[in-house]
């Protein structure tokens, strides 16, 4: 009894501070910008894949090298429709700051990993990797 009242209080004291906590990060102008797209992010990056979220390789910084990304949307060019994807690049050793890069989807190099196995990846500077990577994309093969 007394170990469910303590679940409960705490859950409710620390959705109240969250609460507290949004609103005003809200009330601040550029503040309330990077909070809003960083629980985004993380939010995204809790999910489970879908068809709007995959691990991809990207060429990046140039061709001949390979950055792992998270496809967080695709969208279409405007004037020809071509499929574009929202990928983001994250960095190590910290994946919450990275790069945003706007890739067309015929370029991408997929995966079959999940995101925690990228986050592993990319946490550990490659140390934690699978034995083996899709580096060349199925229709230059």
């Amino acid at each position: 009894m007394i170990l469910l009242v303590g679940i409960l209080s705490r859950r409710v004291i620390g959705q109240r501070l969250l609460r507290w906590f949004e609103a005003v990060m809200r009330r601040i102008p550029l503040a309330s910008v990077v909070y809003d797209s960083a629980r985004k992010l993380l939010d995204m990056l809790q999910t489970e894949p879908g068809s709007t979220q995959r691990v991809v390789l990207i060429d990046f910084p140039h061709r001949d090298m390979k950055s792992v990304g998270l496809v967080t949307r695709v969208i279409k060019e405007q004037g020809t429709g071509r499929e574009l994807a929202a990928v983001y690049v994250p960095t190590t050793p910290n994946p919450t700051s990275g790069y945003l890069e706007i890739v067309p989807v015929e370029l991408l190099t997929p995966t079959d990993w999940s995101v925690d196995q990228a986050m592993s990846f990319i946490i550990s500077g490659g140390a934690v990797a699978p034995d083996s990577v899709p580096f060349t994309r199925t229709a230059d093969r």
